[in-house]
């Protein structure tokens, strides 16, 4: 089973920037389909992005479509979050999660069988 740990969580304002990565470690990275996901306070667990295997395809929510960006490097076994134009409803904790049957499209939390800590993305108005 694979280890996600996420970084690059923080504060920044409306219309600012951050980079979120997702380091994984003790399998295979390059099995994994791997997605992300965030929680705000009170709300489900909802879908970012997921990437396949070799980052073929990608497949975005509608929120974040054209503002966010995913991307791996499987030399370095980690998946990236561009979060670009960022909004106040963007805050929530962001977690990364891998997917050991390569799933594409895969946008429900339940296909992820591996899940990091999460990282807080605060975005002030």
């Amino acid at each position: 089973q694979v280890q996600l740990v996420e970084s690059g969580g923080g504060l920044v304002q409306t219309g600012g920037s951050l980079r979120l990565s997702c380091a994984a470690s003790g399998r295979t990275f390059s099995n994994y389909a791997m997605g992300w996901f965030r929680q705000a306070p009170g709300k489900e667990r909802e879908f970012v992005a997921t990437i396949s295997r070799s980052a073929y395809s990608t497949y975005y929510a509608d929120s974040v479509k054209g503002r966010f960006t995913i991307s791996r490097d499987n030399a370095k076994n980690t998946v990236y979050l561009q979060m670009n134009s960022l909004k106040p409803e963007d805050t929530a904790v962001y977690y990364c999660a891998a997917d050991r049957f390569g799933s594409v499209r895969a946008v429900v939390p339940d296909v992820y069988d591996t899940w990091g800590q999460g990282t807080q993305v605060t975005v002030s108005s």
